[in-house]
């Protein structure tokens, strides 16, 4: 049987909504163990003007904790 648990990370990119994704997930991955998955709960710009300078999106990431020895 395996347990997991759930952590919320915020990410961004200058490029695009995937961009962010990728990143929080590569980034996740280096810091957690068995990552399994993530679900986008939300997505924003920052706008200057009229121009998109920064897509972030709030990441739920999953990850199966180790078995306790």
């Amino acid at each position: 049987m395996s347990i997991a648990r759930i952590v919320e990370i915020s990410s961004t990119s200058g490029s695009s909504f995937e961009d962010a994704i990728k990143n929080g997930v590569a980034r996740a991955s280096k810091t957690l163990r068995n990552v399994k998955s993530a679900w986008v709960k939300e997505q924003e710009v920052e706008v200057e003007g009229e121009k998109i300078t920064s897509y972030k999106v709030i990441l739920k990431v999953t990850f199966i904790l180790d078995d306790a020895a």
